[in-house]
């Protein structure tokens, strides 16, 4: 009875003493930091994963913004003109004035701004946070929004982007589409006098603009009211991708980038994972979690010598030691091509029913999947075939890599 009541202090007191270390208020309890952010470092369906390996494998730069936007001017290893900067909103951080001065100083020598706001859509990433910002939307583009009343409920159908003309971001583009469900509230939309806009398309559902741009001396500035419009959810659907692709080979300079604003969605440059094992608060938790062990085994617990008991060999060891065998005589040019043959096979049960070529070719059509990628996979699958040697480790490597990237 005493060792029981022990392990259940003991139990209570570690319990305790990680809640004052590692929780400080409701904060770190808060069900908003568990809802996936629209960043480049979140590989989920909410993050922006796919755009940036389909840009790089293109020969395109992409940047990972985690400081504010007055910094831009001051990063001598960015080209001055001819970079796309793309903002999603709403973020974690708000928007300063004093960052946006910056902001639009650097977008007048010849860059372009992209802004992705949740205005026809609600992502879960936007509705924990309140919807949208319509304080730092009016900051970055210029552009009054404002909720309004809406008439009636409207449907939760995603919110669908139709070209209002023939215009250069819409070359090869019938429609986009979101990938959440359309939001429940309304807005509106107005300029200063003195300003322009250009409505470049509309909602196919009530005909309601939703994509607009205007110019800003020698840059520009682009505005979605689809926030989701370019995740790795949307990107497959309708036309996103090669709405996407418009817009950068519009706006992209020679030596531009595509710049992805990840500051103000909760990533900074002091952001490393790695900090929670050089924080000397976990060391000192598992000395004392260490000791209050070592006090409850030497005073309170009789340790007992385990019964070794030998069991007679059973069927299943036997299989393992046949399987053990052949594996050791196994050609490594044998294993490479059955491990390739397996991939192809769980490619083939993927393919559409409508799709035209085998794996291979349905492999090089996904834009998550680099073309170089998928070139060196056959490439060694045919050097195998023909009996060369290869790196069994470094097809195992690729495949696995290519898996998670079509999941």
């Amino acid at each position: 009875m005493t060792d029981r009541l022990t392990t259940l202090a003991l139990a209570f007191g570690a319990l305790a003493l990680f809640l004052v270390l590692f929780v400080h208020g409701a904060g770190n309890l808060d069900q908003r930091r568990n809802v996936a952010r629209p960043t480049t470092a979140e590989f989920g369906g909410a993050g922006y994963d796919a755009a940036p390996l389909w840009l790089r494998s293109s020969g395109v730069r992409v940047v990972s913004w985690r400081d504010r936007f007055d910094k831009l001017a001051k990063r001598h290893d960015l080209a001055p003109v001819g970079n796309l900067l793309v903002v999603t909103l709403p973020g974690t951080q708000s928007v300063t004035s004093a960052e946006v001065q910056w902001l639009k100083k650097w977008l007048r020598t010849g860059n372009t701004l992209l802004v992705l706001a949740a205005l026809a859509d609600a992502p879960d990433w936007a509705t924990v946070v309140g919807g949208a910002n319509f304080g730092d939307l009016k900051l970055l583009s210029g552009i009054d929004f404002k909720s309004v009343a809406a008439p009636k409920a409207p449907a939760r159908q995603a919110a669908t982007i139709v070209p209002n003309r023939g215009h250069a971001y819409f070359t090869r583009v019938d429609s986009a589409r979101s990938a959440a469900a359309r939001t429940k509230n309304d807005w509106s939309a107005s300029l200063p006098a003195d300003s322009f806009m250009l409505a470049l398309g509309h909602e196919g559902a009530n005909g309601k603009a939703v994509l607009w741009t205007r110019v800003l001396a020698s840059g520009r500035i682009v505005v979605s009211g689809v926030g989701s419009l370019f995740t790795d959810q949307a990107l497959p659907l309708a036309s996103n991708a090669q709405l996407f692709a418009n817009i950068v080979d519009a706006n992209l300079g020679t030596g531009g980038a595509v710049i992805f604003d990840d500051f103000h969605q909760g990533l900074t440059r002091s952001y490393d994972p790695e900090r929670f094992y050089k924080d000397p608060r976990l060391y000192a938790t598992a000395a004392i979690l260490l000791a209050l062990w070592f006090v409850w085994v030497l005073g309170a617990t009789r340790l007992r010598v385990p019964v070794i008991r030998i069991a007679a060999p059973r069927e299943v060891d036997l299989v393992r030691a046949n399987a053990g065998f052949l594996a050791r005589v196994l050609p490594r040019g044998l294993a490479l091509q059955r491990l390739v043959a397996l991939f192809l096979a769980r490619i083939e049960k993927r393919m559409p029913a409508a799709h035209v070529g085998g794996p291979w070719a349905y492999l090089a059509s996904l834009p998550r999947i680099a073309g170089a990628d998928v070139a060196q996979l056959q490439h060694w699958y045919n050097a195998a075939q023909a009996g060369s040697s290869v790196s069994l480790t470094q097809v195992h490597n690729l495949i696995v890599r290519m898996e998670r990237q079509i999941a």
